[in-house]
């Protein structure tokens, strides 16, 4: 029986990089005896352990065939004569498809240390082109990496392209689709993931809203960059430069999805976009299960985005309106996602990235001024019910008025 380190700890070893977790391949065991020293079966469609001390994934080395569609069309085979090489081989990048064993020594069959000196995401074998999440892993590896200089090989791009026209993308759940892209929001260059799907043509097929946004202009006065989508990649750029967490990354990916949607008589101008980015945002929402906080900040950020940039210009009634939406009485955090999404959007223009966006300061300091409204006070003058709600709400947007003639009028 031996042990041998495998998959992303090596990679990242090998880069330099911190190893945040760590995962084991058993070659030349059974599980029974893999049960005998203690490991605790875990996994459902093969055989993976949790060592008894540290909780790490021990998997017997094992091969796979295709059976049927998606990613999980396979049949898996894991026996004690099942060798390290066999097992690496049916691994999805080069980088990932090596091995360090109990001494030391770098196991790798592939190359996968050229390509990482090379800075290539290459794929391991043909049978890459059977599992369809692969398009979106390589897409997230590219994202991942893309600060050290990372790009996707061009023979592994056909493949991926070879697989978005198969229809085999059509065969992946939304909870896996959701469960990449989310992971891929949180990368150093999120932007990327998104650009390498486009290039692979799985765009318009996992995020047909997305890729609608393809050439449709914009003023060029406002968005010197002109193309929609191209104010995307630097609007998730920002987001990322700018830490925001998922919640506000999956506004700022939703936030502009109507433009697709303007006539082109109405062209470079997007009257109106607004709802109608809303709408298509809550439609993928839908279709990706994206979780709720998740899925109404974005369609909230998609339909009041322009209040955010108009907000030193608004009447302390449509703040009102406008806090009353995002519900920041109750919610206070979501507004903090909202304003960081909308900066982005703001700061995600060429020729804009370092401008300032009091917008943010002055609407917390209007969230802020309604702390000032004391509820219990307007309840011991005897209102209820419906005029205590107007009173309630008149005190608010006056709290709002009276911050803003203290901003502005010093």
């Amino acid at each position: 029986m031996k042990v041998y380190l495998v998959g992303g700890a090596v990679r990242d070893s090998l880069l330099g990089l911190p190893v945040t977790e760590k995962d084991w391949v058993v070659v030349g065991a059974t599980p029974e005896e893999m049960q005998a020293n203690g490991f605790r079966p875990v996994g459902k469609d093969f055989p993976v352990f949790l060592h008894p001390d540290t909780q790490e994934e021990y998997a017997l080395a094992r091969t796979e065939r295709k059976s049927g569609h998606g990613y999980g069309g396979f049949t898996f085979h894991a026996a004690s004569d099942v060798s390290l090489e066999e097992d690496l081989i049916r691994r999805d990048l080069t980088i990932n498809a090596m091995a360090r064993s109990e001494g030391g020594e770098v196991v790798d069959p592939f190359s996968g240390k050229v390509d990482l000196k090379a800075r290539l995401l290459r794929h391991v074998s043909p049978a890459f082109a059977e599992d369809p999440l692969r398009v979106l892993r390589v897409a997230r590896f590219a994202a991942r990496y893309h600060w050290l200089g990372f790009r996707v090989a061009d023979d592994t791009l056909a493949l991926m392209r070879q697989l978005s026209d198969s229809g085999e993308l059509d065969y992946l759940v939304p909870e896996r689709v959701w469960k990449e892209t989310s992971r891929a929001l949180m990368e150093p260059a999120p932007q990327v993931f998104f650009q390498v799907l486009h290039a692979c043509g799985a765009l318009e097929k996992l995020f047909p809203e997305l890729a609608a946004l393809d050439g449709v202009p914009q003023p060029q006065a406002h968005h010197p960059e002109v193309d929609t989508l191209v104010h995307q990649w630097l609007c998730l750029e920002m987001a990322a430069t700018l830490k925001l967490p998922l919640t506000a990354r999956y506004a700022v990916l939703c936030h502009d999805l109507g433009k697709a949607k303007t006539p082109q008589a109405e062209w470079p101008r997007h009257i109106a976009h607004e709802i109608r980015s809303a709408r298509l945002s809550r439609a993928l929402s839908k279709r990706l299960r994206v979780p709720r906080d998740a899925a109404d900040t974005a369609a909230l950020v998609a339909e009041y985005h322009t209040h955010c940039h108009r907000a030193l210009e608004l009447k302390p009634q449509t703040v009102w309106k406008l806090f009353k939406a995002l519900d920041v009485i109750r919610r206070p955090e979501r507004l903090e996602d909202f304003l960081g999404a909308c900066e982005a959007d703001a700061r995600g223009r060429t020729g804009f990235e370092d401008r300032a966006y009091p917008q943010a300061n002055y609407l917390r300091g209007a969230a802020q001024a309604l702390q000032s409204v004391d509820v219990a006070a307007l309840r011991a003058e005897g209102l209820e019910g419906p005029a205590l709600g107007d009173a309630i709400e008149k005190a608010r947007i006056q709290a709002i008025t009276t911050f803003k003639q203290q901003e502005l009028n010093p």
